[in-house]
């Protein structure tokens, strides 16, 4: 349905009331029944767990349609920036909304790499955490930290400054991520080099030494660059829901992105990849077969849970997993076979022709396949959320930005059904009755 086609209202009757609500085409023809006046011209509110038939913003950032398995940034398909772009490049598209011109874009980067350091006194912020500390803990607090050594930016500050910290953000979260890693490592930290490119540098800092000379491996650099850019963005996702909610608070940058990281990290969201690594060494250690393993799957009573399969918004192949399935194989054609990859494609082969997970839609997403490259690239299992958190950084950014200017934007308050109890009087407590002695109510017929 275009929007010539559409209906411009959708009528509600409710008892004795009536409202014609107002309803929204986007630009890709998608349809919205504007509620703003619901509550006020009839007492009702909708009740939408987990909001998600709920738009809470109008974006211009990114489009997905998760029934045709399709993902655009600012208008260009995901196939083709993986393809021919750079996660810098794609950073910029997210933040302008345009692909940059060629020397647009090399200001930007070298921007970049003049704020890649942290001041000294920022690196002995990593020594107060325990060396078990995960580092995405490390990361949400680092980030928030920044706040205190540029308390000059805020909500309110002007484009120009709002420019500059996210600016700073880019450069500093890879030495903020490398730092969590080498502390953890008991390592020296290694200083970013201005004259490496922004995904060389991360690997720079992470695997380097000073005790001698470090290769960044091409192959290496332009797979995590796919990574990074795969991840950049991906419409009102928790994390990124997270982020606009606190800058709703007029919040600074690095206070908002702190919370996000920390919405990254559950399990059920940016932690999934690493899952998808754990069920395949428990599937290799436990000598069992994929096909044994896809059988307890089915079953609600054998606590086996199938990780990287399914998606809350993708009722397809996830778009990203098919550039990953192909990337899987050239990454280890350079660093040699993975026994996890072989499981996974048993797996995946039993999952697309098997009729209970084909149909429950059960499709490989991002995480069956990233997890698995992370892995061949050296990276540890618990820097695979860092990492992804990388990725996202320009598509966070991006949001923020786009909330600080959108006319429509205000403090975010959901609205809630009460279901407690009544009122009732408060009772001194020698005269309380504890739940456990209250007669029992009797049965009625």
């Amino acid at each position: 349905m275009d929007k010539q086609q559409a209906p411009k209202t959708a009528r509600l009757i409710l008892g004795d009331k009536q409202i014609d609500l107002p309803v929204m085409v986007g630009t890709e023809n998608e349809l919205a029944i504007d509620i703003r006046k619901l509550r006020s011209e009839t007492g009702a509110i909708t009740f939408d767990p987990g909001m998600v038939n709920t738009g809470s913003c109008e974006s211009r950032i990114t489009f997905l349609d998760g029934e045709k398995g399709i993902l655009r940034y600012a208008g260009y398909p995901i196939e083709q920036l993986a393809e021919k772009s750079s996660f810098t490049e794609v950073a910029w598209l997210l933040l302008k909304g345009e692909l940059p011109m060629a020397d647009e874009l090399a200001s930007f980067e070298r921007e970049i790499s003049r704020h890649t350091m942290v001041h000294e006194d920022f690196r002995r912020f990593f020594s107060v955490f325990p060396k078990a500390g995960h580092p995405m803990a490390i990361c949400a607090a680092a980030i928030g930290a920044l706040s205190t050594f540029y308390g000059d930016v805020r909500f309110d500050s002007s484009e120009e400054e709002r420019w500059k910290a996210a600016v700073r953000l880019l450069a500093k979260m890879p030495t903020i991520a490398s730092y969590s890693y080498k502390h953890h490592l008991g390592q020296p930290f290694m200083y970013p080099r201005n004259e490496l490119d922004y995904t060389a540098n991360v690997l720079h800092m992470m695997f380097a030494t000073p005790c001698e000379p470090f290769a960044v491996d091409p192959v290496i650099v332009k797979a995590l660059d796919l990574l990074l850019i795969l991840h950049a963005d991906h419409e009102q996702n928790c994390s990124t829901s997270t982020v606009r909610t606190v800058a709703s608070a007029q919040s600074n940058l690095f206070a908002s992105v702190s919370a996000g990281i920390s919405a990254l990290w559950g399990p059920l969201h940016g932690g999934a990849n690493q899952k998808v690594i754990e069920m395949l060494i428990s599937i290799r250690e436990g000598k069992t077969t994929a096909k044994k393993f896809m059988e307890l799957a089915k079953s609600k009573d054998s606590g086996v849970r199938l990780m990287g399969f399914g998606h809350r918004v993708y009722k397809n192949y996830d778009p990203r997993a098919r550039i990953l399935k192909q990337a899987c194989h050239d990454v280890l054609a350079r660093t040699g076979a993975n026994p996890l990859l072989e499981i996974a494609m048993e797996l995946e082969g039993i999952a697309l022709s098997d009729q209970y997970f084909v149909e429950r839609k059960l499709y490989p997403n991002v995480d069956f396949y990233s997890g698995i490259i992370y892995q061949a690239l050296g990276i540890p299992i618990d820097m695979f959320t860092v990492f992804f958190a990388l990725g996202r950084l320009p598509g966070w950014i991006a949001q923020w930005m786009e909330f600080h200017d959108d006319p429509n934007a205000k403090i975010l308050r959901p609205r809630q059904i009460y279901m407690g109890s009544n009122q009732r009087d408060y009772l001194p407590r020698q005269k309380r009755v504890s739940a456990a002695k209250k007669p029992a109510l009797a049965a009625t017929r």
